[in-house]
């Protein structure tokens, strides 16, 4: 299994940053070059959520991408530092179904609605250490990493 981890500190402009690593590891694992542009902006929406949560919460935590390749599956896991709401609980987010169904959508809402269009295994998760949105994208090729 090959791994690479990222964190950078929640200012927008490393959101670009983070999308170029995804996108240049995506490839070098065998993730197909016509998935390569959901790759991008996923990870772009999910890093700027995060980004979006720490700074409206007043953290100075890093944002932590983790990128894995294992068993033919490409995976992106983006975590932020936010607690879930009191009394919100934790596990799974219902947001992904309930946000492509519902008719006001915030900002964050919205982020998470094009991710679930962009990409079909996504996992969105929230406890009281944070949340973290799963993404993966199957591997065609041989994975390069060592």
């Amino acid at each position: 299994m090959a791994t690479v981890e990222l964190r950078f500190s929640a200012q927008p402009e490393h959101v670009r940053t983070a999308r170029l690593v995804a996108a240049a590891v995506a490839r070098r694992v065998g993730v197909e070059e016509a998935v390569l542009d959901e790759v991008r902006l996923a990870v772009g929406e999910a890093c700027s959520r995060a980004v979006g949560l720490h700074r409206s919460n007043g953290l100075t935590a890093p944002v932590r991408v983790v990128l894995t390749e294992d068993d033919k599956v490409f995976s992106i896991e983006v975590g932020d530092e936010v607690p879930a709401p009191a009394g919100g609980g934790s596990g799974t987010v219902p947001g992904i179904t309930a946000v492509l169904e519902s008719e006001g959508e915030t900002e964050d809402e919205m982020g998470l609605a094009v991710i679930s269009g962009l990409v079909d295994d996504v996992e969105v998760s929230s406890g009281e250490s944070g949340g973290t949105i799963r993404m993966s994208w199957p591997v065609a090729g041989v994975s390069e990493l060592t």
